[in-house]
């Protein structure tokens, strides 16, 4: 049973199989399903790494299905780790982890635990060919992945779905989408020559670029709007201001340098807000 493209043995498979782990697009996702968690205050570990472990499953199977339409079907990529097999498997393996998972959730949490978290694996699945082909599904399913993980890391713990839990998603849906749009930016020029319409490509690149800071600045204020409501703590207005100093700066950079800049401001935005959310030092 190899899955190896290149080479036979237990550890050019478990090498191909491992390449299909992008920690930067994976583990936000991850920890956006452990923040909704530490959104409930108190919560258990083992519900959330349960959580957790079908978020990972399902942005797994998103990066499989991925390479091998770019690779198999598209023939985009020059290259692929995976042999056409070896694709298939992991997806099957991918999907039963997801769907193991969702099993456990339906009967340790109850039902709509399994229906919130059910979401992620469809437009995981789905992203390559059907949703990365509009300008819209392009940009927000990843994005939606994220606020669909904070919800179910929420409703995992307290089986309810409270105004700050459904707040937060909002804000990383606006946000990472603006993020998404800068970062398709990068492949403008390919994505012409393939008709693959992107906000980029739908808008053109400059008022593609107003947008995605549009969505930006949206969720920053909805960030300091939810904490003058009292929805979010008060600390949460020093993530918007953190983020909002990277996107300042991002906005003078080409769409590669602002897609890295932004991407890790994203980071330092989470983990500030997990922070202010938890910790309450203010």
């Amino acid at each position: 049973m190899a899955f190896a493209r290149h080479g036979r043995g237990v550890r050019r498979d478990f090498t191909a199989l491992l390449s299909q782990i992008h920690p930067v697009f994976m583990l936000p996702p991850i920890a956006a399903s452990w923040f909704g968690s530490a959104l409930a205050g108190e919560f258990s570990l083992s519900l959330g790494a349960l959580h957790a472990t079908a978020i990972f499953a399902a942005v797994y199977t998103a990066h499989v299905k991925d390479g091998y339409v770019d690779f198999y079907l598209r023939g985009e990529d020059d290259d692929h780790p995976l042999s056409e097999a070896g694709c298939k498997r992991a997806l099957a393996g991918a999907t039963a982890l997801f769907f193991a998972c969702l099993v456990a959730l339906w009967l340790l949490v109850g039902p709509p635990a399994a229906l919130l978290t059910l979401p992620t694996w469809l437009i995981a699945y789905h992203h390559a060919p059907q949703l990365d082909t509009n300008p819209i599904t392009t940009t927000t399913g990843y994005p939606a992945g994220i606020a669909l993980a904070i919800l179910g890391g929420f409703y995992v713990q307290t089986r309810s779905l409270e105004p700050i839990a459904l707040a937060f998603s909002l804000v990383f849906l606006a946000l990472l989408s603006g993020v998404k749009v800068i970062d398709d930016q990068q492949d403008y020029a390919y994505d012409v020559s393939i008709e693959k319409r992107t906000v980029a490509v739908a808008l053109g690149p400059a008022r593609a670029r107003s947008a995605a800071y549009g969505l930006m600045v949206l969720a920053l204020a909805l960030v300091v709007g939810f904490a003058l409501l009292g929805i979010f703590p008060p600390g949460t207005t020093l993530a918007a201001l953190a983020f909002g100093a990277v996107a300042a700066v991002s906005r003078r950079a080409d769409p590669e340098v602002a897609t890295m800049l932004l991407v890790r401001g994203a980071y330092v935005f989470l983990a500030l807000l997990l922070a202010a959310v938890y910790f309450r030092p203010l």
